[in-house]
């Protein structure tokens, strides 16, 4: 009898339900304060891909509005603050969302600021330009054209685009320049979060910048865990 009571009791146990875990951005320690957010996050520091998932706060709480397979950098992901420009790591941490922009028009219900590339259009990343971390329209004199992307000879890439506040609004020299949301390329990025083109349209189509929407990059857990920020 009291083996049967103790396999009874062990059935239990067994068949209670697991408790579900909150949405990731619950368990943030910060989603920047609006009511929109993107989560892009790798198994680890090594990973080269992951799970990009847009996110609604609703009554209080946040659901889950679309998501789809992401990819980082070529050698994984490097924490933003300490990130080293050239290493092919994408910067962990959140990041305001400053404007789109593509090579393609804007997808339709597209109501953040979009800018179309052209073939003036260049990100400098020279690191001795006063417009280092910026889009030109036109190649200043002090950026060097090996030191820059020329956005439209990137046409896949960069059909669609947002810009990822990384190192963006104070810029310092050497910790990167152009880290972008964009189109799926042929494989891992330079640094960049990518995904499938019909992503990257819903994504555009779902942002409201009333909303404020931040980007959260990082991993499952560790240093660079995504719940950190």
């Amino acid at each position: 009898m009291r083996h049967l009571l103790a396999l009874g009791a062990l059935g239990a146990v067994l068949a209670a339900p697991q408790p579900v875990p909150a949405p990731l951005p619950e368990r943030m320690a910060d989603t920047g304060g609006g009511t929109q957010l993107i989560t892009a996050e790798a198994a680890g520091t090594r990973a080269t891909t992951g799970t990009l998932t847009w996110w609604d706060r609703r009554g209080g709480r946040w659901v889950r509005a679309g998501s789809a397979p992401a990819r980082f950098g070529a050698k994984g992901l490097a924490e933003g603050a300490r990130r080293r420009q050239g290493t092919d790591t994408t910067p962990t941490g959140l990041y305001r969302l400053p404007y789109a922009f593509g090579v393609e028009r804007a997808p339709a219900g597209t109501a953040y600021p979009y800018a179309r590339v052209t073939d003036r259009s260049w990100w400098c990343q020279d690191n001795a330009s006063r417009a280092y971390n910026r889009w030109v329209e036109g190649l200043p004199g002090d950026c060097r054209a090996t030191e820059a992307e020329h956005l439209v000879a990137y046409r896949t890439q960069y059909a669609y685009a947002l810009v990822i506040g990384f190192n963006y609004d104070r810029p310092v020299r050497g910790r990167g320049a152009g880290i972008f949301l964009h189109v799926n390329g042929r494989g891992a990025t330079a640094g960049c979060v990518s995904v499938p083109e019909d992503a990257m349209r819903r994504v555009l189509a779902w942002a409201e910048p009333a909303r404020r929407p931040h980007i959260a990059v990082g991993t499952r857990g560790g240093p660079t865990a995504i719940t950190r920020y």
